[in-house]
């Protein structure tokens, strides 16, 4: 488990940074709920009606004046977007950074397989991810407690299931391009869990594109469908599929490789 220590220690500061960004933020959100409670009706009824846009964010179905309508729309996107982020930029270097970095001449001349080397960065990008959303879910059930306000723990607990699904769809899909890659691609992990992003929100926008449901994983962990009780099985599983496809490419590419 060499390789999997060495990915947790070089990973470690960036994991407590963001940890610490993307959980304070959160517990700042929930923190500042009861301040905003007594205009939160009228801010329901306004985003209510704002047509495409409400839409797009899912605030039409949405109670935004509710303590898990306001948790979805704004702690929800800060750890959507954060988490997807992270996952994507620590995938992305997971591979490529061997080369980019001139590692792999050394790492390569031990006696230790392609195939385990790999495995063993898959499985400690997934600790970090896991120990990102724990911490993440932490601070937003922490202050959820703090400020005395009701919550359905359940929905709670599926939502945060379900973003972290995302982000290890996401991470596994990036793993595999980071295996194409001879230095870090930290402009196409952006742009993918970007696009992946807005690929979410355009399903809200236009019933044609409905397709997409079973290509970003937005789409499953979106809080207004978890929230009002859709069935997600199909685009979950169809995300577990894209996600070890993602990851099975980078095994099988790497194995192969021509290392530089």
């Amino acid at each position: 488990m060499t390789v999997f220590c060495k990915e947790l220690r070089s990973g470690g500061l960036g994991f407590l940074v963001w940890s610490a960004i993307i959980g304070g933020l959160i517990a700042v959100c929930v923190g500042v709920y009861p301040s905003m409670a007594e205009s939160m009706e009228d801010m329901s009824a306004l985003f209510a009606g704002m047509g495409d846009f409400s839409a797009a964010f899912g605030l039409d179905k949405l109670q935004y004046g509710s303590m898990m309508g306001f948790y979805g729309t704004e702690c929800g996107n800060i750890l959507g977007l954060g988490g997807a982020f992270y996952a994507a930029l620590t995938a992305m270097g997971l591979l490529a950074g061997e080369e980019g970095g001139h590692t792999a001449e050394f790492l390569l001349t031990h006696p230790i397989s392609r195939l385990r080397v790999c495995l063993e960065k898959l499985a400690a990008l997934a600790v970090l991810v896991v120990g990102l959303n724990l911490i993440c879910f932490a601070c937003g059930a922490g202050g959820i407690l703090a400020i005395g306000e009701e919550a359905d723990w359940g929905d709670l607990l599926r939502y945060h299931g379900a973003l972290l699904l995302m982000q290890l769809e996401i991470g596994a899909l990036c793993f595999g391009l980071s295996a194409l890659l001879r230095r870090g691609g930290l402009g196409l992990a952006m742009g993918m869990a970007a696009l992946l992003y807005f690929a979410g929100l355009l399903i809200n926008l236009d019933q044609g594109l409905d397709w997409l449901r079973f290509v970003t994983p937005y789409y499953y962990a979106d809080a207004a469908r978890i929230f009002a009780g859709e069935t997600l099985a199909g685009p979950m599983l169809a995300g577990c599929a894209l996600g070890v496809l993602g990851a099975g490419f980078g095994l099988w590419w790497y194995r192969r490789k021509d290392i530089a």
